[in-house]
């Protein structure tokens, strides 16, 4: 891969596992500098540093945070762009997911979906944004299919990332022409880690996809560095990856 990022900071929230880290590998490959943002999965955030400073020293840097701490948010920005000194890119990764059926839906619920999945993301933004002005940067949410044909039972968790596809566009017209924000949105990628989604659960879900597959994390991380790196025309998008599942449900 070309160094295309060579120079760029770039600002990854639930990095450490996954899709998001699988995002910051890309993306430091690519070679950006990385602020990888995690709250419970400390082990592999710091196997990932180590990982990737391996391969460039001094290159990654980690930030513990609750997202639901709204007031910490701005901190997690300005240890980025203190550390290296700018801010290029911001990357909304970090999401919470588990159903919540109408009839049992808590106010717990409520707070701990929208405010991870789309509150943290609209006050990184917001803090980040004066950062991403003064260098042309750009911001990429990571939404889901979801967001237009809700999960049946996942009620508030499609609320949220609907909300997530809506600050997209809204902050794309805000923050431009200075700063470009877009979206991936991806189908079946991983399945959850709680194993609520059964072998014949999985199956039905596969059979919607036209390529009759699920993807891997490095497909949301390809788009997420087109996004960042490829794609200077393009803001207030959301591309789905998703196998083509998006256009069979």
């Amino acid at each position: 891969m070309s160094k295309q990022l060579q120079g760029k900071t770039i600002l990854v929230t639930g990095a450490a596992k996954r899709v998001g880290a699988a995002i910051a590998r890309r993306l430091h490959r690519a070679g950006a500098d990385l602020t990888l943002h995690y709250h419970a999965s400390e082990h592999q955030a710091h196997a990932l540093q180590s990982e990737l400073n391996l391969q460039r020293a001094r290159s990654v840097i980690l930030v513990k945070a609750d997202l639901l701490e709204t007031g910490g948010l701005s901190e997690i920005v300005k240890t980025c762009a203190e550390r290296f000194g700018s801010l290029d890119a911001l990357v909304n990764n970090a999401s919470v997911f588990y159903p919540t059926p109408v009839g049992a839906i808590g106010a717990q619920n409520w707070d701990e979906l929208m405010g991870v999945n789309l509150k943290a993301s609209l006050f990184l933004a917001q803090a980040a944004a004066p950062y991403l002005k003064k260098v042309a940067g750009c911001i990429v949410n990571i939404t889901d299919i979801h967001a237009e044909k809700p999960l049946k039972n996942y009620v508030v968790y499609s609320i949220a990332k609907a909300g997530l596809a809506g600050l997209t566009k809204s902050l794309a017209r805000e923050l431009g022409p200075e700063v470009r924000v877009n979206a991936v949105a991806p189908g079946p990628i991983a399945w959850p880690e709680d194993g609520t989604f059964d072998e014949v659960t999985r199956q039905r879900v596969i059979s919607h996809t036209l390529l009759k597959r699920i993807g891997e994390p490095d497909d949301i991380a390809r788009a997420v560095y087109y996004l960042i790196a490829e794609a200077p025309y393009v803001t207030g998008q959301i591309i789905a990856v998703d196998g083509g599942r998006s256009v069979n449900l």
